[in-house]
């Protein structure tokens, strides 16, 4: 069965029928990225090179802060800068990102990367975002101030998917901040692939030779209590005296800027006083990689001293640990679950006699020291970042499916619970940009014609249609009836005698593409050419309508798709008003009927009344074209089952406020499946408001009335997401509802689907006296 077009992407325009869910195409991430110089930066840096080695389909962009006027000189994969302080550089990467449909945002977070109290202004961004965001936290506090709270919160509501490379940190946010564990994703701090290496092996290229090395590194500054670790020096002294302490990093840009070298020089203060110069070596630079893995491979001990609790997370441990080093280390947060299952030795904060003690018991026992050793090395081989880039994926991916299974409102478009105080008029300024002197354009990239995609046979009936209704409400000024006479002139050229089938695709150099097209694209055109024989005033059409009418008639015997019937049943019905006597198609009619309801009884069952195994596209053209039919032919049982059927398809496209939900094009709706919330298509809403504006005047029950305007106001805002479909600036109709954001180009099928529902409720309106109607529901824009 031929399946609906589907316009996806911007460039270039996609015609895939959406069946599963999109994979990942471009995943932006935030923060500081190298070659500035922090922990964070080195994070975002390896993070994305993993990415993209493990998954060289998905495109990385990274969104860097700066923390200078100056910026840095970032690599190509930096595609825009935040400026840390400044406010509106945040809500133009937001602009920025939205425009580019990024897949999914990944945020790192510490509340000192960000401007504002407490890093508040990375919430503007995230709050404008229309993708889904998930955010890994390098800073978690059990006890925040008012402002670290209030950040901490509004993070959490925006994030779909928070990342803590914790354990601790699940506790946290589960007891100080109430978030549900679903929503959290442990994934540990990512490292090299380090080898299980002798230390003595590298130590001739350093001149260590003979030597026994303790090694820290990492961006100095007061809180990592390295002062601490040079005290405990001269009890290991008096028996190695061979033993030397590495301190490795430069002192950390923002400490330097506050404070210049101050704690740097108090450390070799307290050298010279101990008397340490032979066996302390400062290293006063910032490595990159490949060197940082030598130092390390060197190093018999490794330390951290940090001096506080409350450190979630630490990359220097995660690499030392990786490495298979005999790790100590202060009993911080991440260090306890690090070191656990005697993957090092933990020795208390601020306690120099201690970590002495601790270094010379495994100097004096070699096997504990190697058992470490390798207890670390294979707990490491789980954090390569090869293993956590794909969980990053997999997390992103779950992020997408929730913002499937629950999209969320677009703030920036919060003001759309304004009523209209009457329908829109009709506007055909982008109708006339899609339409030249062959046809009308089946695509467009945003609001210009997508020449590579050249015409369609559908759009153009389509479009014939929608200016015959045009026409019969007296609005199709004597300038457009060009574009009528356009499209009637590509069906007549589309007509292919020698199948007595309609061509569908044409190339913008006017080469067919096929000589038979689809069953819809058949169906779609007796239905248009139907209208137009029976609602249009000009005679000379309507004869030329009904030649190629008629001569479409058999090929329909042969078809097998419920839509082309559904099709080709509302155009035999518009034929029949005009001339009622014609027996063939009367018996064609009842033919097509027959076979929709040998369906219907074939796949019906309980709680599933259609015609097919699953619902697909444009649903509602089934029971609007059965209650048509049977109403003309009399058949009141039939007319009821259509009634019955289609107020079925009403309720199971319903959001609980009442928002017309139409069935999603990824995925679609499978009888013993889960229903696909997205992509939503404008022809959804344009064939349940026909349908239920036929039931209204079959019925003259209000409630159809109401469902008809429920299913219209989905164009101006009334939807999953609370945007408007419908541009107002262009005249055009976007082109689809996906999880996170509408789909910004606007194409034939989808501008015209929502211009034949304005038509067809303007018609209606003309009829009726709709005053107490809508004083009974609330009408939005």
């Amino acid at each position: 069965m031929p399946v609906e077009k589907s316009r996806d992407t911007i460039l270039p325009p996609s015609r895939r029928n959406n069946t599963t869910p999109r994979k990942l195409k471009r995943v932006a991430f935030i923060g500081n990225y190298v070659p500035r110089k922090c922990g964070i930066a080195t994070f975002t840096a390896d993070l994305s090179d993993a990415m993209v080695q493990g998954n060289p389909d998905v495109e990385c962009w990274v969104i860097p802060v700066n923390d200078t006027a100056e910026g840095y000189n970032y690599p190509d994969r930096a595609r825009f800068e935040i400026f840390e302080n400044d406010l509106s550089s945040y809500r133009h990467a937001a602009y920025f990102l939205n425009i580019n449909q990024v897949d999914v945002v990944c945020v790192q977070h510490e509340f000192g990367i960000h401007g504002g109290p407490a890093g508040s202004h990375i919430l503007t961004l995230l709050k404008s975002l229309h993708m889904p965001i998930v955010t890994v936290l390098h800073t978690i506090l059990r006890t925040p101030n008012a402002d670290q709270k209030k950040v901490m919160d509004r993070l959490i509501e925006y994030s779909d998917r928070l990342i803590v490379m914790s354990e601790m940190g699940i506790e946290i946010l589960s007891e100080v901040y109430d978030v549900p564990e679903s929503q959290i994703d442990f994934i540990p701090h990512g490292i090299p692939d380090f080898s299980f290496i002798d230390p003595h092996f590298h130590k001739a290229s350093f001149g260590m030779e003979g030597k026994t090395t303790l090694l820290t590194f990492g961006l100095l500054s007061e809180n990592k209590g390295i002062d601490y670790v040079i005290r405990a020096l001269p009890g290991i002294i008096k028996k190695h005296p061979d033993f030397i302490l590495i301190i490795l990093g430069a002192t950390h840009p923002h400490v330097l800027r506050r404070e210049g070298e101050s704690y740097r020089l108090s450390l070799e203060r307290l050298v010279t006083t101990l008397g340490l110069e032979e066996h302390v070596i400062f290293y006063n630079r910032y490595v990159e990689l490949p060197e940082l893995i030598k130092f390390i491979e060197v190093a018999d001990l490794y330390i951290t001293a940090y001096l506080n609790e409350a450190q979630i997370t630490s990359g220097t441990l995660a690499y030392a640990v990786g490495a298979g080093k005999a790790v100590l280390s202060t009993p911080y947060w991440h260090a306890q679950e690090l070191l656990a299952e005697e993957r090092g030795v933990l020795v208390p904060f601020r306690d120099s006699e201690k970590i002495s003690q601790e270094i010379l018991n495994l100097l004096s026992d070699n096997k504990r020291r190697q058992s470490l050793r390798r207890n670390a090395f294979e707990y490491g081989k789980r954090m390569r970042w090869s293993k956590v880039a794909g969980e990053y994926i997999a997390s992103f991916m779950t992020a997408c499916k929730m913002r499937q299974e629950h999209p969320r409102p677009l703030a920036t478009h919060a003001n759309l619970n304004q009523p209209p105080k009457e329908l829109l008029k009709v506007d055909l300024r982008h109708l006339r940009r899609l339409t030249d002197t062959t046809g009308l354009f089946q695509h467009a990239t945003y609001a210009t014609p997508n020449y590579n995609d050249g015409y369609s046979t559908d759009d153009n009936a389509r479009g014939l249609l929608f200016t015959t209704l045009l026409e019969e409400e007296n609005l199709l000024e004597a300038a457009d009836e060009d574009l009528r006479n356009s499209y009637f002139a590509f069906l007549a050229y589309a007509f292919n005698p020698e199948f007595g089938r309609f061509r569908n695709f044409m190339s913008y150099d006017r080469q067919w593409q096929e000589e038979v097209g689809s069953e819809d694209s058949h169906g779609r055109s007796v239905w248009a050419l139907g209208t137009v024989i029976a609602r249009s005033q000009d005679q000379v059409l309507c004869n030329a309508a009904t030649e190629i009418f008629h001569q479409a008639l058999p090929a329909l015997n042969l078809m097998t798709s419920c839509r082309t019937w559904a099709f080709s049943l509302l155009g035999l019905h518009e034929y029949l008003k005009k001339y009622a006597g014609d027996r063939l198609v009367q018996k064609l009619r009842a033919r097509l009927c027959d076979h929709l309801m040998t369906e219907y009884k074939a796949f019906s069952g309980r709680n599933w009344p259609w015609f097919e195994r699953q619902l697909t596209y444009a649903n509602a053209v089934l029971p609007h074209a059965l209650l048509v039919s049977a109403k003309a032919m009399g058949r009141s049982n039939l007319e009821n089952k259509a009634l019955d059927i289609l107020r079925w398809l009403v309720d199971i496209q319903k959001l609980e406020k009442g928002c017309f939900s139409p069935i999603g094009t990824e995925g679609f709706y499978h009888r013993r499946g889960a229903r696909a919330r997205f992509d939503q298509q404008p022809t959804e809403a344009q064939a349940m408001v026909s349908a239920c504006l036929e039931a209204y005047q079959t019925t003259k029950d209000t409630y159809w009335w109401l469902q008809a305007k429920w299913a219209f106001e989905w164009y101006l805002g009334q939807n999953d997401l609370q945007v408007p479909l419908y541009d107002p600036a262009t005249g055009a109709c976007r082109d689809g509802l996906h999880a996170d954001r509408a789909n910004e180009n606007r194409g034939a099928e989808s501008t015209l689907a929502f211009l034949q529902s304005l038509i067809e409720m303007h018609a209606v309106e003309n009829m009726i006296n709709v005053s107490d109607i809508r004083s009974k529901t609330k009408v939005t824009a």
